[in-house]
């Protein structure tokens, strides 16, 4: 008898799970690509049957995968997209063309690989989940997938790619520190690990020390490294509300290295206008960096034409990165975790809400930087409520409180641990006129989205009247 969705889902849970107990250390014999690569084996390899953009870093990795999926879907190719971890729906981990796989699918997929994981004591259950994303993607027979690492990327289990068609690696900072390391040179060597011999790599701007040890990486496996502020110029735009424009160009002659030049023939043609819905300058960046994986999958001999290039970023669904989800007041959702995306959050705020005071709905894991998260945020904060995120790792709301008052907050401070009783009181304190923003972690953002009836996989901005008129117009 087949198995149900819950049931294969309870099974797949079954599972050790590094999401909601991460490991005690990050290390070849906790976290092996033995396993995960065995596994694939025996499933014959279905990660080598489509080509691959694998994609790691530690702020903006979703976002860049979102944009490059998105426009390669505008250019006709049917794209599978795998991320994690998830907001809403566990299934808005595996996407083809923007849509999440159907509960019957998945439920049959668990059923087709449950025997072998079975015969291979210690999977885990992201090591399982990964190859479902492969298995899935072969089957439905996609041109090319874009796939997220999970934590790190030399240890993680999506880094069974071995011929990836371009790497790419977003912004690095601080993050999951006790696992990957304390200084921004040993974050990168995790992150590092996915480049592969030959294959292009791609890659934000990064801090001096991180970008040495991706130029030396890179130059060891013979790897053509792209780095964005170099290698391509961004001009950032106006933002609003409704989202930002830029420019961007591929440059000729990398500014680094042509100083000397005219400045005509250093930076080429005109740069190009594009236009997201999404806000913060980081988007930006973000944007730039698939732009730039983009053009390598374009080299690689994929038909991508400027306009659905252009119509890509326009559309780009991803739910939940300063999302605004009501006007009145304005509500904002963002997933930031860390102290380097809460301090993005907070100049993208300012930016498009000069001089206001936020009623802050917070609650974070035990293994971040909360301290980081504070000094960043209690300085636009009037109101703070704390909740506790559904998972073993949230911080208790006493703890947070106490965290708050010892860096000196003195606004007003309420524990409300339920998420919906915490939106109900936060519209209570900010009122008609005022701003509520939800942050600290993806388990509090999914859930508040619950409460609001949001839909899965579905930012609000795509209902909105007036960023569709934008793209209309845009397209026009």
């Amino acid at each position: 008898m087949a198995l149900r969705y819950d049931e294969a889902i309870d099974y797949l849970y079954s599972l050790i799970n590094y999401e909601l107990q991460r490991p005690a250390r990050y290390t070849p014999d906790v976290v092996s690509l033995e396993r995960p690569r065995a596994l694939m084996a025996a499933l014959g390899d279905p990660q080598e049957h489509y080509s691959i953009i694998h994609v790691t870093g530690t702020k903006g990795k979703g976002s860049v995968s979102a944009m490059t999926a998105n426009v390669l879907q505008a250019a006709g190719l049917k794209v599978g997209l795998y991320s994690s971890p998830h907001l809403q729906d566990f299934r808005e981990r595996f996407r083809i063309n923007g849509e999440m796989i159907p509960h019957e699918k998945l439920a049959a997929l668990i059923e087709q690989i449950k025997a072998v994981v079975e015969s291979m004591p210690g999977l885990t259950w992201f090591e399982v989940t990964t190859a479902i994303a492969f298995e899935y993607f072969a089957q439905e027979s996609v041109d090319l997938a874009v796939i997220e690492v999970g934590l790190g990327g030399r240890l993680d289990a999506t880094n069974v790619v071995q011929h990836p068609l371009v790497t790419t690696i977003t912004s690095l900072s601080y993050d999951h520190i006790h696992l990957l390391g304390n200084t921004l040179m040993e974050i990168a060597f995790e992150k590092a690990g996915i480049i592969k011999p030959g294959a292009p790599v791609v890659s934000a701007p990064q801090h001096a020390e991180a970008l040495e040890v991706l130029e030396r990486t890179a130059a060891m496996r013979g790897s053509p490294l792209t780095l964005v502020g170099r290698d391509w110029q961004v001009i950032p735009g106006v933002t609003d509300v409704n989202g930002q424009s830029f420019q961007a160009r591929k440059l000729i002659f990398p500014l680094s290295d042509s100083s000397s030049l005219p400045v005509e023939r250093r930076l080429g043609g005109e740069a190009n206008a594009f236009w997201i819905p999404l806000i913060g300058q980081h988007q930006v960046i973000n944007a730039t960096v698939a732009l730039a994986t983009l053009d390598h999958v374009r080299a690689a001999g994929f038909s991508i034409s400027d306009e659905a290039i252009h119509a890509g970023l326009r559309s780009v669904n991803w739910p939940g990165r300063l999302e605004i989800v009501q006007r009145d007041p304005w509500m904002i959702l963002d997933v930031a975790h860390n102290a380097e995306s809460a301090t993005r959050l907070v100049e993208a705020l300012t930016t498009v809400f000069p001089n206001q005071k936020w009623t802050l709905i917070f609650g974070a894991f035990t293994d971040k930087d909360l301290d980081g998260m504070f000094r960043a945020l209690l300085p636009i904060t009037e109101n703070l409520i704390l909740m506790k995120a559904l998972n073993p790792r949230a911080f208790d709301t006493e703890e947070l409180a106490d965290k708050a008052h010892a860096m000196g907050f003195s606004g007003h401070i309420e524990a409300i641990p339920a998420a919906e009783h915490a939106l109900a009181r936060a519209r209570e304190l900010a009122g008609t006129h005022g701003h509520i923003a939800v942050t600290g972690s993806l388990s509090i953002v999914g859930e508040m989205r619950d409460i609001l009836g949001l839909q899965p996989l579905r930012a609000a901005y795509l209902d909105n009247e007036t960023v569709q008129a934008l793209q209309s117009a845009a397209q026009g």
